[in-house]
């Protein structure tokens, strides 16, 4: 790698460190716990790590500590472990992420891996592992934003072949760092400057939606025609966030969305999926969803359809919204024209929903609510929260007031209102 390639790598850590966990003097940051099916850090990262690790220090972090994970190792117990233990988990690893989030302390997720590992392996049990995962999980997340959390894209080798396969494969890993870097601000002159800049742009589109308090969203595109009802004092929000004790920090980068807790009980209509969902390593594609009274009652999949139709048997709730967000056609990640098979880039190139659980505080108390509470306020729960592409050129979204009365939020996959 050249020269340019590690300053930006530095710039990069410094953008996670500082403008993603907002590290503050005396707290631990842990790197790499399960999340979702990020089962932990790739040694293939440990120059980035040892990066983060280093500015983590230099702004007064007093630990560090790394969860080191092998893909591969995951691919050889599905295919030689004993069937009857793949709901054995490493509790370990889920008690020390609780116990970081507990604190006050940070957590720091890289979304790397092949999306692919896992597509010639049986269905059930891939999602026998994936569903042990959030299971064992579930009370870190749980804890919503009063944890300190940062998901960071970070490229491997075999993702960047899947990416680039149009490109000779001795630059592909050069060329996907290379596309991380735009997408993530890191080539601006003070990238973290940057980074506050664009999260304050995104805040301004939320105090508009926030004071108009619409009743429900309505989609309209090739193949998608659908409304979605919002709950009464429902909050429309960006990837920044504050913890419990005060401290702001950006939950996911790149970031390009604004988003809201849908009505569980209210989405009406079809939807079609404009990307590819990457789902327990395995890549469906091609998915309609028809809704009634909320829920899902039909699904279909040009490819994967069996994984699909599993996934959905999950629990009750993955088959009701838990979010939806508005993402413009024209953002970075959308022009650099690439299918990243990753939820965390993808679902910022396009306007999406995500089947399953919401975010408490995408509604005003919800924080302290108890499951029943936020129930009957609409909100969704469920162990999985699966995000779903939607957005594209051709999508146009209305905002339906109290009234009956009809707003434009975006026409042809772009805003139509400004701030």
């Amino acid at each position: 790698m050249s020269s340019e390639f590690d300053r930006n790598l530095d710039k990069y850590a410094e953008v996670i460190v500082k403008a993603g966990l907002n590290i503050q003097p005396g707290q631990r940051l842990l790197i790499g716990p399960p999340f979702y099916e990020v089962l932990g850090t790739p040694l293939e990262l440990a120059p980035l790590i040892r990066l983060i690790a280093k500015k983590a220090y230099q702004m007064g972090a007093r630990f560090v500590d790394v969860m080191w994970n092998d893909d591969q190792l995951e691919l050889v117990r599905l295919q030689y472990a004993p069937h009857d233990t793949l709901e054995e988990f490493p509790t370990w690893r889920s008690n020390a992420a609780l116990e970081y989030g507990e604190a006050g302390d940070a957590v720091l997720i890289l979304a790397a891996g092949n999306p692919e590992l896992f597509k010639n392996q049986d269905v059930s049990q891939t999602t026998t592992v994936l569903r042990t995962t959030l299971k064992h999980m579930k009370p870190f997340l749980k804890l919503g934003n009063k944890k300190v959390m940062t998901i960071a894209a970070a490229p491997v080798e075999t993702w960047a072949d899947k990416v680039l396969p149009h490109i000779p494969s001795e630059n592909r890993t050069a060329e996907i760092w290379d596309t991380i870097f735009d997408i993530c601000r890191v080539k601006e002159s003070d990238p973290v400057l940057g980074w506050h800049d664009h999260i304050s742009r995104l805040a301004a589109r939320c105090k508009f939606l926030n004071m108009k308090q619409f009743v429900a969203l309505e989609l309209k595109g090739p193949g998608t025609e659908l409304e979605v009802g919002l709950p009464q004092k429902h909050i429309w929000g960006t990837a920044k966030m504050t913890s419990q004790n005060g401290n702001d920090f950006v939950m996911n980068i790149p970031t390009e969305e604004i988003f809201t807790l849908p009505h569980k009980d209210k989405t009406e209509g079809i939807i079609r999926m404009t990307k590819p969902l990457v789902y327990s390593g395995t890549v469906i594609t091609g998915i309609r969803l028809t809704f009634s009274g909320g829920k899902i009652v039909k699904a279909s999949a040009e490819s994967n359809e069996e994984l699909l139709i599993e996934l959905l048997k999950t629990d009750e709730g993955v088959s009701r919204l838990g979010e939806i967000a508005l993402v413009p056609n024209s953002s970075p990640i959308s022009r650099t024209g690439l299918l990243f098979y990753s939820i965390l880039i993808d679902e910022n190139a396009s306007s999406h929903i995500a089947l399953g659980q919401g975010f408490r505080f995408n509604i005003e108390g919800g924080e302290s609510m108890s499951d029943d509470e936020f129930a009957a306020a609409g909100g969704n729960q469920s162990l999985d929260h699966i995000d779903c592409m939607i957005g594209s050129e051709k999508i146009d979204v209305d905002a339906v007031s109290e009234d009956g009365s009809v707003e434009p939020l975006m026409r042809d996959g772009e805003w139509a209102f400004d701030v």
